[in-house]
């Protein structure tokens, strides 16, 4: 695993390795079918009715749950996983969703478990984006449960962003099922659900589970890894004694259905990939979640006093968008930067942090360019108390940390200014030479600690990148909540974001970028309707 990060880190004198050509027209198809599959079609949701997104955060009034049926099982994977919209030019047309991905290509799948559901048969189902439906996978044979229960699975495809993405596509696509995974979680809590990491299982158990072991029904350099599985609770049940069972339901099940081929042709190959997937498997079940259980966090922050805020949830999920371009003439006032930073505090209680395996193991360096009353320059942002004085102990000597003090802030905040400077300049470099980070009012580089956690278990590199792409979901959201927009950026130099900070060691890495701004938006496209 450290192999593969470091053969795969960006350098100002060469990239990671990559195809050398794209063609365009042979895109990967980016919707998986399982042809011959019975499909259950899905009531499609023409309402956005949910709860505000003011109350999504309100540990004092969680929401009511909706019973499970085959409505609510709708809204759920609409608005967590479900189209957004389509985009038009000319004579190009293409998809968005609810949940982002690297280069819109979408390598995450999911999959429902159900069992006690009168209108659906109990079994294994793979969620057909493109039409909002079921494709019923695997059918058990025996019932367990006398009421509904559901559990959702993510995959992986990682040849649909190796295609473009080459040796690096993997770490792309462990920050694409963290973002899955916080859309996800969020959603279910609009319904009065919460959603529990499942950690008793093997990943040979998850391939078995979810039929990705099933090779015959895949076609060769298009199978998928199984990255986790969620149980939705409205209460603190715990399942995991449950899961097993499924192992034998799935042996003993009526299989359905044969994979569609994304891409006929696959030029290149990259067995880096295949190599550093079977490094991550999870030979043994993992400890359940465990956040920080010795340091607690006060309540969330109120909601912003946007009217985008205080519209509905769905709405604001569906209407999430990465930015093209930023006016960088954009600012942001500081409580909305507090608001947005506290969002993304490890609170138990609080989605998504739950759905995570580990929540605590990334910290927030800014590159803050418009924020009224703050000094331009950078900033860092700590996550985990635990971790202060060995971030200290192993960046430049020569940084102020200054602890950045105002009326507004919270003050359990631990939120320094290491640097006073006009960054944009060194965001846009550090970010592969991309405007969007400098032009936009903050760009963030997310560092986690690196060397341990992998060292004790070659999966926690999974881990952290989830947990990245789950505060890149969080951003995302928060900023859109208060009129601005976001952008995940998954190119970026490693090494000099790390002598910018004087790293130099493995313990502590960067694995991803995000920016905020005001977004310029592009009149020439056009917008039609999800489905």
């Amino acid at each position: 695993m450290i192999d593969y990060h470091i053969a795969t880190k960006h350098h100002f004198d060469h990239y990671a390795k990559g195809p050398e050509t794209i063609d365009w027209d042979s895109q990967p198809n980016p919707f998986r079918r399982f042809e011959g599959a019975p499909v259950v079609e899905l009531p499609l949701i023409d309402t956005d009715d949910g709860i505000p997104y003011s109350t999504m955060y309100d540990e004092k009034q969680s929401p009511a749950s909706h019973p499970w049926n085959l409505s609510t099982l709708s809204a759920l994977l609409l608005y967590a996983m479900g189209l957004a919209a389509w985009k038009q030019y000319g004579s190009s047309r293409w998809s968005l969703r609810c949940n982002p991905s690297s280069g819109n290509l979408h390598p995450t799948e999911t999959y429902v478990l159900v069992q006690g559901f009168t209108a659906l048969t109990d079994g294994l189902y793979h969620y057909e984006v493109e039409h909002h439906q079921l494709e019923l996978r695997c059918e058990f044979q025996n019932n367990l449960q006398d009421s509904p229960h559901v559990w959702i699975g993510f995959s992986s495809i990682d040849w649909r962003e190796a295609w473009k993405y080459g040796e690096r596509a993997y770490r792309y696509c462990q920050l694409d099922v963290g973002h899955a995974q916080a859309a996800l979680a969020l959603c279910a809590r609009t319904l009065g659900y919460t959603a529990k990491m499942v950690s008793t299982l093997t990943q040979a158990e998850l391939q078995s589970i979810l039929g990705l072991d099933r090779s015959q029904d895949f076609f060769t350099n298009e199978q998928e890894s199984a990255d986790l599985l969620l149980y939705l609770s409205h209460d603190q049940t715990n399942t995991d004694s449950q899961i097993t069972d499924f192992i034998q339901l799935t042996q003993k099940g009526v299989w359905h259905g044969h994979a569609n081929r994304l891409d006929p042709r696959h030029f290149y190959r990259w067995p880096i990939i295949d190599s550093v997937s079977k490094a991550a498997n999870k030979r043994q079940p993992t400890p359940p979640t465990k956040l920080l259980s010795h340091h607690s966090y006060p309540p969330p922050a109120p909601a912003a006093a946007h009217a985008l805020s205080q519209q509905s949830a769905w709405r604001l999920f569906r209407q999430r968008r990465s930015a093209q371009s930023f006016d960088p003439r954009g600012r942001l006032t500081q409580p909305d930067l507090y608001r947005l930073l506290d969002r993304i505090l490890p609170r138990p209680s609080v989605p998504p942090w739950s759905s995570l395996a580990t929540a605590h193991s990334v910290h927030l360096i800014l590159y803050l360019h418009a924020v009224d009353g703050l000094t331009p320059g950078v900033y860092l942002f700590i996550r985990n108390p635990e971790h202060l004085d060995a971030l200290k102990a192993a960046m430049k000597s020569d940084f102020a940390w200054e602890p950045v003090t105002s009326p507004d802030i919270p003050t359990h905040f631990l939120f320094f200014r290491l640097l006073t400077a006009n960054a944009r300049r060194a965001a846009k470099q550090l970010s592969c030479h991309q405007d969007i980070a400098s032009d936009g009012i903050v760009a963030f580089s997310m560092l986690a600690e690196f060397l341990n956690p992998i060292q004790a278990a070659a999966w926690h590199y999974n881990d952290i990148h989830q947990e990245a792409g789950a505060i890149g979901q969080m951003l995302y959201l928060e900023a859109e909540a208060i009129g601005l927009r976001g952008t995940g950026i998954g190119c970026f130099f490693d090494d000099p974001v790390h002598q910018l900070l004087g790293l130099s060691t493995l313990d502590w890495q960067c694995v991803y970028h995000f920016t905020v701004g005001l977004p310029i938006v592009d009149t020439r496209l056009i917008t039609l309707p999800p489905y």
